[in-house]
């Protein structure tokens, strides 16, 4: 049909590819979005803009240190639950740190614990900081002495209970527990040293407290590092996200983050070669 106002046909053309061009440029635009991502919890970053170094299992080279597997943290019984079990449940991070130490005991790669304690002498500390102070509060981890396990079966120090076959198995190293949130105040270093370890796989509780200072430690003790970042989880506050503090932090300073699922994989695949 002819047009019937011929003047319009240019400002039809224009409007025309003007939309044409808009939905070229948001498809090409989804496609780039699509192709990049920033580090979550469940997946790996993609194009984000940070290097990634990446990391290379070897066997014998390489362990798995999990940070505080502990009920006060990972229990709905445990007293920080209230902040931190949405993270958990959130990652599955219960799962998923049992997801490492079963890859431990089926490939035979090391796996190191180090925990948390606060003995009776440690309340008498003339200075804390802000959540050391709440954790001594509310009594976390809390045992009689380093030479008493009175109480310690079922408590919020022990063990989770699913937990324990792995742990307890004659194999796993327990370091001597940290004292704030990393592994200046302990033999983690030491224990790895003597094993031959250079590599670290690592998860736990809490994200951007023990399990991030224990990334920094090991970091500048010139352990190569990286995290499992849906194998911890953080405390979630009304003003304030632990959790996604710790992610930024993880994927800026480790050689490499990535998911359970992958890591697993990957640790598998190393001991076919």
């Amino acid at each position: 049909m002819p047009n019937p106002n011929p003047k319009s046909a240019p400002i039809m053309t224009i409007v025309v590819s003007a939309t044409v061009a808009i939905s070229v440029y948001a498809g090409a635009a989804t496609a780039q979005a699509e192709k990049s991502r920033a580090a979550t919890a469940t997946l790996p970053p993609i194009n984000d803009g940070l290097p990634m170094p990446g990391f290379d299992i070897v066997p014998g080279e390489t362990a798995i240190v999990v940070t505080d597997p502990q009920n006060d943290f990972l229990s709905p019984q445990g007293v920080t639950w209230g902040v931190v079990g949405q993270s958990i449940t959130e990652n599955r991070t219960v799962q998923n740190i049992e997801a490492l130490f079963k890859a431990s005991g089926e490939t035979g790669m090391p796996l190191f614990i180090s925990p948390h304690y606060y003995y009776e002498h440690d309340h008498r500390w003339e200075f804390e900081g802000t959540l050391e102070t709440l954790m001594h509060s509310i009594g976390m981890f809390d045992r009689p002495n380093a030479l008493d396990l009175e109480g310690f079966e079922g408590s919020g120090a022990d063990w989770l209970e699913q937990y324990k076959p792995y742990i307890e198995n004659g194999k796993t190293v327990v370091t001597s527990p940290h004292k704030v949130y990393g592994p200046d105040s302990n033999d983690l270093a030491l224990q790895l040293r003597k094993a031959g370890i250079s590599k670290v796989i690592l998860a736990g509780m809490s994200s951007n407290l023990c399990t991030e200072s224990h990334m920094r430690g090991l970091i500048e003790q010139g352990f190569e590092v990286m995290v499992v970042t849906d194998a911890t989880a953080g405390a979630i506050t009304e003003h304030y996200n632990g959790y996604e503090a710790s992610l930024t932090n993880f994927r800026m300073i480790a050689s490499k983050v990535d998911n359970t699922a992958n890591t697993v994989k990957a640790i598998k695949a190393a001991y076919r070669r």
